[in-house]
């Protein structure tokens, strides 16, 4: 099964992984846009555009293979089904080919990961060391017990305070580990929302004011760390 917006392949530690890339069309960082539970839906898709449209090359990996859903429970399977360690190397794949994309500058790229894209966006910086320059997390982060300690890139992140999967107080427990482990400070934004604030296509979560004071903080920070 394909996903209709696969438009690109690339080598991920001896397999071949599938994404979807927008390019502004001229040289500009790179970007790793880590999808939802959902899998790489339109609205991931729209994301990456949107940075595209800023200047950024935007790369979001599929990492379901193809699939998508719109049920919770499903979402929730595929999910578990995936291995961590898979779906980070998938994501390692996409760094090494943004850094080896020609529009792509600098020499590290930035990730930014929604719910479940979040938690591996982090897993990713800790993983990747100098090669991340940027990271932001939406509402997920991996557990407390993760090792931040080769986490070099500094972090912002988006919170819910009304998020009862993703709480205020574990988000707190997760920068506090950062803290202690690195040099990173986190910058961290509380929004009055839920879960999923910034998917404008799922109308039960999307939260228009949250999303649009968010998106320009990403943008500023993307361009003020990668340049």
């Amino acid at each position: 099964m394909t996903n209709p917006h696969q438009n690109v392949s690339f080598a991920s530690n001896g397999r071949t992984a599938h994404g979807y890339l927008a390019t502004p069309g001229r040289p500009g960082p790179g970007v790793v846009v880590i999808q939802e539970w959902w899998g790489l839906t339109d609205h991931v898709a729209d994301v990456a555009n949107r940075f595209a449209a800023e200047g950024f090359v935007a790369l979001a990996p599929d990492l379901y293979g193809g699939h998508t859903t719109h049920d919770a429970k499903e979402a929730a399977r595929m999910m578990q089904e995936l291995p961590v360690d898979r779906a980070a190397r998938d994501l390692a794949g996409a760094v090494d080919y943004l850094l080896g994309h020609e529009l792509v500058t600098g020499s590290a790229v930035g990730t930014v990961g929604f719910c479940m894209g979040g938690k591996f966006a982090l897993v990713l910086a800790a993983q990747q060391g100098d090669r991340i320059g940027a990271v932001i997390p939406f509402y997920g982060i991996p557990p407390v017990e993760t090792d931040f300690s080769a986490m070099t890139a500094p972090m912002l992140g988006h919170f819910g305070e009304y998020d009862r999967g993703v709480t205020v107080d574990a988000v707190g427990e997760v920068a506090d580990k950062i803290k202690k482990q690195t040099d990173v400070h986190p910058q961290i934004h509380v929004y009055a929302a839920g879960h999923a604030f910034f998917n404008d296509q799922n109308p039960a979560s999307y939260h228009e004011e949250s999303a649009r004071v968010a998106w320009p903080r990403t943008l500023d920070f993307l361009h003020r760390h990668l340049g």
